[in-house]
């Protein structure tokens, strides 16, 4: 971790009873005689608490950044930024230092930051602004600018497998730019492909400049669609709590096997998704894989259908998730609670009003981590993906020419313009002192949710009442094996309410979760 220091000479008097502060550059006749051992020390802590509650008034001379060889100038003096040189008092530079600090280490480009502050050099004057200082950055460049990865994982839900890798390079033309690649390969015909890059603010760029380009090929869980998209997004700003972008994506549904219910043959056709997304997110929990304390806060706005073609996706939607966490004192137990909402309003016509665009509709299910994920309602332990809310019984298949028997029709997934979830999470230490060691913990856990149709001949017989009486809910318990970059559960889900022609699951289930 960086640490910040502050030099000053070894003649300054602290007892000195005039009232200027400055610094005086004057070597002392005589050396002042050893100090007792701490005596030092104390004589500094003392130095430097007058200089912060006094307001001591200095000008900052020159601001030098130290090792950058591979890393560009520009990238490094964009980072420290302009407070360090304006800083007219201790306490605004020492405030200005750590700050400039912590920007240099979120590059990501150093592995070490050190900022220290020292006088002036000899011939310098101090001015009615106040004594002359100079500010050191010391960076350490890392050493390593490639990382990769590669793994098999299977999916207990759909019984498939998929290989995924990834690639990424880090600092690689000196702008302390990310860029990375990934892509998935299933045994199912999944395929995912992605390429970005994102660089810092530099110079006169007032935001970090993002881009990514992606191709997506899926098929539907338990359905007969299959979905290929192709897209790129360009971020517009991005700071500490704020992020805009631009999403232009090609999208098209089809139904090779022809089996998809009417609902969904009015949506099988190429659509084009151009839109602009806000999100504000703020997270000042200790933790995002196994958070004790603290609160996050996302909400996010998209508006679709910036561009005059027919073909366009047209809709505005909102999504809330709060999320609060209360240490308990016993056992390094935590309560984490959380909420999330989502809201699509359909701008397209169809033959029955207005419609929303089946992929941006939202889908509850699935098995991933209720307390990781932060981005609006999803994930509702126990029920499969797609696996509840408004539903359509696909076309009968053929008969079998052996036993001239209809295979039952299976339900197509529908989705819905509105969805609310909650959840409680409990977790705390298990008494095995090598699991503690390793963090691995257990947690209990209740997750309820809901989401419903929205068009405008629902809307006016949508009852808060009934929605609310028609919550599904799960609970259960498990284990949780928490590593630098996933969290891993094993969770026994038991279904506390559904509904006919909702898919469940009640027993073990794993999951893999990203913070």
């Amino acid at each position: 971790m960086a640490t910040t220091a502050s030099k000053y000479p070894q003649h300054y008097d602290d007892n000195d009873e005039d009232d200027d502060d400055e610094f005086d550059d004057d070597d002392d006749d005589e050396p002042s005689p050893p100090l007792p051992a701490g005596g030092e020390e104390d004589r500094l802590e003392s130095i430097l608490r007058r200089l912060t509650a006094d307001e001591v008034r200095i000008r900052v001379h020159d601001v030098a950044i130290r090792g950058c060889a591979h890393t560009r100038r520009a990238a490094a003096e964009a980072a420290v930024g302009t407070d360090l040189a304006r800083a007219a008092t201790v306490p605004e530079l020492l405030r200005a230092a750590a700050a400039a600090g912590e920007r240099l280490r979120r590059l990501g480009a150093f592995e070490s930051v050190s900022i220290t502050l020292d006088t002036a050099p000899p011939g310098v004057p101090a001015d009615a602004r106040g004594g002359a200082v100079v500010v050191l950055v010391d960076v350490t460049e890392a050493r390593g600018r490639a990382a990769g990865g590669l793994g098999v994982f299977a999916n207990t839900e759909t019984r498939s497998c998929s290989v995924e890798g990834s690639l990424r390079f880090k600092n690689l033309f000196g702008y302390c730019e990310t860029w990375d690649a990934s892509g998935l390969l299933g045994l199912d015909q999944t395929m995912e492909l992605s390429v970005g890059a994102i660089i810092p603010r530099i110079g006169p760029i007032p935001t970090p400049l993002m881009a990514r380009v992606s191709f997506l090929s899926d098929d539907w869980l338990k359905s007969s669609l299959r979905e290929h998209l192709m897209g790129v997004s360009v971020g517009l700003l991005s700071t500490m709590n704020h992020n805009l972008a631009y999403n232009l994506s090609w999208r098209t549904i089809i139904d090779p096997a022809r089996l998809s219910s009417s609902s969904i043959r009015e949506q099988l056709e190429h659509s084009l998704l151009s839109s602009i997304k806000y999100t504000y997110k703020i997270d000042q929990r200790d933790s995002s894989i196994r958070p004790t304390r603290g609160y996050a806060f996302l909400s996010s706005s998209q508006v679709g259908g910036l561009a005059p073609d027919s073909k366009i996706t047209r809709f505005v939607r909102q999504e809330f998730d709060l999320r609060v966490a209360m240490p308990l004192g016993v056992w390094n137990g935590a309560l984490n609670a959380g909420v999330a909402a989502g809201v699509i309003h359909p701008l397209a016509r169809g033959s029955t009003g207005s419609i929303s665009s089946l992929p941006e509709r939202f889908y509850l299910g699935g098995n991933r981590s209720l307390v990781c994920r932060l981005g609006g309602p999803s994930s509702l332990l126990g029920f499969k993906s797609r696996g509840l809310g408004p539903t359509d019984s696909q076309t009968c298949a053929p008969k079998n020419s052996e036993n001239a028997a209809s295979i039952s029709p299976e339900l197509d997934a529908l989705g819905s313009d509105i969805a609310v979830t909650a959840f409680a999470d409990l977790s705390f230490d298990l008494p095995l002192k090598p699991l503690r060691e390793l963090g691995i913990h257990g947690h209990a856990f209740v997750s309820a949710g809901n989401h419903a149709k929205f068009t405008e001949r629902d809307i006016r017989r949508f009852s808060v009442t009934e929605f609310l009486k028609t919550f599904r809910s799960s609970a259960g318990f498990g284990v949780v094996v928490p590593t630098r970059l996933f969290r891993i559960e094993m969770n026994y889900c038991h279904i506390l309410k559904q509904f006919d022609h909702d898919k469940t699951k009640t027993g073990i289930q794993f999951n893999f979760s990203s913070p």
